[in-house]
């Protein structure tokens, strides 16, 4: 009998940008709930929680990183973000290590906004192996987030 484990997050990685000296981190999807570390400065990533990306980490942190990522496209200024926050902070703490919860400020980074086309916010995308496969528009209830995450 094999003392490995044979679940599939037991062989998947969330690639993430350490949010204090931006080192990227290669983390085990379930380890996620074990708090872990930078590397490099040893701070935690606090992935209980959403990550924030911008134009230069967006794109490898949705391709390198093996569980599905939900990236909530906000602004500071924006009533209804900032309704939806508590909301994808929940879907961040009770998804660790089966999904990656991501925020993309459209104001710091509008390349990657223009590049899928996000024309209104919030809007919430899911992606699985770097592609787009769901998207919500506007404010949207927490059942609907999980429903998007669970696509």
């Amino acid at each position: 009998m094999s003392t490995q484990p044979d679940t599939a997050a037991s062989t998947q990685h969330l690639t993430v940008r350490c949010p204090f000296c931006r080192t990227w981190n290669r983390v085990a999807a379930a380890r996620v709930s074990d708090r872990p570390k930078c590397g490099n400065c040893a701070r935690p990533l606090l992935l209980d929680r959403p990550l924030a990306v911008d134009d230069e980490s967006f794109q490898r942190t949705i391709t390198e990183t093996d569980v599905p990522v939900l990236v909530d496209f906000y602004a500071d200024w924006c009533g209804p973000c900032k309704m939806m926050a508590p909301l994808l902070d929940e879907v961040a703490a009770s998804h660790q290590g089966a999904l990656l919860v991501t925020k993309l400020d459209t104001d710091r980074a509008p390349l990657t906004s223009q590049q899928y086309n996000v024309r209104g916010i919030p809007t919430t995308i899911l992606f699985r192996d770097g592609r787009e496969v769901a998207r919500e528009v506007g404010a949207v209830p927490k059942a609907r987030l999980e429903a998007l995450a669970s696509k």
